[in-house]
């Protein structure tokens, strides 16, 4: 019989109530807009998946050019269209209904607003919510709520007095990171999502103008990696709660990082842009092989292993 075979890899976490097959997860923002996309996503063999930002109201977003490629990523300012929460009973029913674990991405511009999205997400059978309070480029949503820890704190603790389903809080880089981190943890979050995209901009030199119609965007890609480890590490010694790490997961090496800095699972994006789906089986295999090879026979030993 084969090592592999005798150490019976287990791939499988837990994260906030939510069982994955394995930890790898459909990013918010890419392919979650349909059932049929996220279904893709899962068959391709994500471990959960995670729609688009839902806001109240349907948004357009931003005009074109919205996204552009760069030396080690993409730049993206979609400006969080959507078709609004009263769209999200179709798109998700078919997974609920599957079993398939689907994580609801909302984003409110105040309190109210994000229990009333919270709620309206898990009166579908929805079991976990992620909140957006790190988009860094659409005003009054995301990275300026993220920024204050005690409004994160009202938010977080509102939607938990009112909502049975568990709370992820999404966070982005700023100065005060651990501080929301820490603040979420104290007012009920089931586990902190680090990084989201990080506000830049990439200016045509023909042209002279900026190469986005918004003129800033979210970078994403490879290029933010090294500081989403970073993010994760510090967090992981500061928060007692789970932490699901994105930014810049493109290959198995890049995954394993984030999960020995302290993520449970792991969330991709940007690689699908230029990979696709496969992306998903590549990974796991990857991880598989890793495991083997250093004696484990779960992803779950290596979780934080990088502090010890």
């Amino acid at each position: 019989m084969s090592r592999r075979s005798d150490l019976m890899i287990d791939l499988s976490v837990e994260i906030a109530g939510l069982k994955l097959r394995n930890p790898l997860i459909l990013a918010s923002g890419i392919l979650g807009l349909s059932a049929s996309q996220l279904m893709r996503a899962y068959n391709a063999g994500a471990g959960g998946v995670i729609t688009k930002s839902f806001t109240k109201e349907p948004r357009e977003g931003y005009k074109t050019p919205i996204i552009t490629g760069y030396k080690c990523g993409f730049l993206n300012a979609v400006g969080l269209a959507n078709p609004g929460i009263k769209s999200l009973g179709k798109i998700i029913n078919p997974l609920v209904n599957k079993g398939i674990p689907v994580i609801v991405s909302i984003a409110g511009s105040n309190v109210p607003e994000f229990v009333e999205l919270a709620s309206k997400a898990c009166e579908l059978g929805v079991k976990v919510v992620e909140l957006n309070l790190s988009c860094p480029h659409v005003k009054n949503k995301g990275l300026e709520l993220g920024t204050d820890p005690e409004l994160v704190k009202l938010i977080v603790s509102s939607i938990k007095e009112e909502v049975n389903c568990s709370v992820l809080v999404k966070l982005g880089l700023t100065d005060k990171l651990l501080d929301v981190a820490k603040s979420s943890e104290r007012a009920g979050a089931d586990a902190i999502v680090l990084i989201n995209t990080i506000r830049g901009m990439i200016i045509d030199v023909w042209s002279m103008k900026p190469v986005l119609s918004n003129k800033f965007g979210g970078l994403s890609g490879p290029a933010i990696h090294p500081i989403a480890v970073r993010t994760i590490y510090e967090t992981y010694e500061n928060v007692n709660i789970p932490i699901i790490g994105s930014g810049g997961v493109d290959d198995w090496i890049s995954a394993v990082e984030l999960i020995l800095a302290g993520a449970t699972a792991v969330e991709i994006g940007s690689a699908i842009a230029y990979k696709g789906l496969d992306v998903f089986k590549e990974i796991t295999s990857g991880i598989e092989k890793y495991l083997v090879r250093k004696g484990f026979k779960s992803v779950k030993d290596i979780i934080g292993l990088a502090h010890k």
